[in-house]
């Protein structure tokens, strides 16, 4: 993977077809143990947003490297009392091999990659969401030998999550359908980068209808319907996408060997039911451990590893 050998990730779109594969195949190896790699290196973590997964899945990839982390918690640092995000890049670009930056606008994330000479890997903006749909294309490819040709059927908001799936399944030869009310539709940006990279190969559907999109489907994948920083619109959210619930009658138009999906954390009961989460369907934890062993090749990739 010398290809990306110092290299941001700011979007999906940054990689190419052949780049995702091999990173899903590194992925692999690491996962099974059959690829060890050492990267003496030290990432640093500036998280102005809440994180689980993220957080607990970068920091033990990059120690399983052999490797350091430094957790810039924004209230503790001087970015809690307004140093200037360019100010901070070229500080950390000191002090650091790499950084992955989980905040809210993207144009944060791309100040830091236009002042810092180190990599910066986007670990969550309002725009997109790369790594975790790297792990989700990695579980897909897992449960069913290859993602080309399948079809993955998103449906709530359309949310970075939402943006970075069309992304991600047009890199790889999938169809994608993302099902979403009028209104909280995707990106119509990454809409028509998704469209230019598939070529006409494989199918962008976005539709208001739930039902139609989840027919044969081989993955069904939600998020919650509202994301950090839109807590306040929840209530009135709900209504509005209830009929976009993953429950068993949605379940059901789908293949009968469909697998579901949902990033974390869940909101159970409302964009999924307790009984599809914890049910046969479900690769949930799967998905989540992935986000491990896909960031871990990833670092290996930007950073060099032995």
């Amino acid at each position: 993977m010398a290809a990306l050998s110092g290299r941001d990730l700011l979007s999906l779109a940054d990689l190419s077809s052949q780049e995702v594969q091999e990173l899903l195949q590194m992925a692999t190896q690491l996962k099974s143990q059959q690829l060890r790699l050492r990267c003496n290196k030290v990432l640093g973590l500036l998280f102005s947003k809440a994180s689980t997964r993220t957080r607990v899945s970068f920091t033990v990839a990059m120690y399983q490297l052999g490797g350091q982390v430094i957790d810039l918690n924004p209230n503790v640092t001087q970015v809690s009392r307004g140093e200037p995000v360019q100010d901070t890049a070229r500080v950390l670009d000191r002090y650091l091999d790499i950084l992955a930056i989980r905040t809210f606008a993207q144009q944060e994330l791309e100040i830091f990659a236009d002042y810092a000479k180190i990599p910066v890997i986007n670990a969550l903006t309002d725009l997109e969401h790369p790594c975790q749909v790297l792990a989700d294309l990695l579980t897909v490819q897992e449960t069913f030998g290859t993602c080309a040709g399948l079809t993955l059927t998103y449906v709530g908001d359309g949310n970075n999550v939402a943006n970075s799936l069309m992304l991600g399944c047009a890199l790889v030869g999938m169809n994608v359908r993302v099902a979403t009310p009028k209104g909280f539709e995707p990106s119509t940006t990454i809409v028509e980068k998704a469209q230019a990279i598939t070529n006409n190969k494989t199918q962008v559907i976005l539709t208001h209808d739930a039902e139609a999109a989840t027919k044969g489907a081989n993955v069904l994948y939600t998020d919650v319907w509202a994301s950090m920083g839109q807590e306040a619109e929840a209530d009135d959210r709900m209504p509005i996408f209830q009929p976009y619930q993953i429950n068993e009658h949605l379940l059901s138009l789908a293949d009968s060997e469909a697998i579901v999906l949902h990033c974390l954390p869940a909101h159970r009961g409302e964009e999924i039911t307790d009984d599809v989460i914890e049910g046969s369907h479900s690769r949930v934890w799967d998905q989540a451990e992935n986000r491990m062993h896909v960031q871990k090749a990833l670092l290996a990739s930007i950073l060099g590893a032995e």
